[in-house]
């Protein structure tokens, strides 16, 4: 099975918060998860900032860089361009959704990345990406 997760569940999966325990639970042997440069820039982004709010050390923070290297050199994600239609995707999204949901542009991204990967599940920690997916006829759990 192939699902989209969003950038919350590959940061849950690696430092540990609230949603950590729930995004190991929904692994699976025979499940792959897409991973595009959204994706890794989003994830770099995350980690850097939790250095910023001293939550981890640079130490620290180099380490779960390493091991995501790891994991994306082991083929552990199924990398994928972001698809370029996603952008006039993720605008037509915002056209319908945006006011309704207090949606953002990185919110419409990722789900319009999904549809446009033919995903048929959508995997987020956040409120507003799951009203979006669910909108879109995206199973989410």
């Amino acid at each position: 099975m192939t699902v989209y997760a969003d950038t919350s569940f590959f940061v849950s999966l690696y430092l540990t918060d609230q949603h950590s325990h729930k995004a190991e639970r929904k692994m699976a042997p025979n499940l792959t998860l897409w991973l595009t440069p959204l994706h890794v820039a989003e994830w770099t982004h995350a980690v850097e900032q939790h250095v910023f709010r001293r939550a981890l050390s640079r130490s620290e923070a180099e380490d779960f860089h390493k091991r995501f290297e790891q994991h994306r050199q082991e083929g552990l994600w199924m990398e994928v361009a972001l698809p370029e239609s996603a952008f006039e995707v993720s605008a037509h999204l915002a056209r319908r959704y945006a006011a309704r949901f207090g949606l953002r542009t990185l919110d419409t991204l990722h789900v319009a990345a999904a549809l446009e990967l033919k995903a048929a599940r959508f995997w987020t920690f956040d409120g507003r990406q799951k009203k979006l997916a669910r909108a879109t006829g995206l199973e989410t759990a």
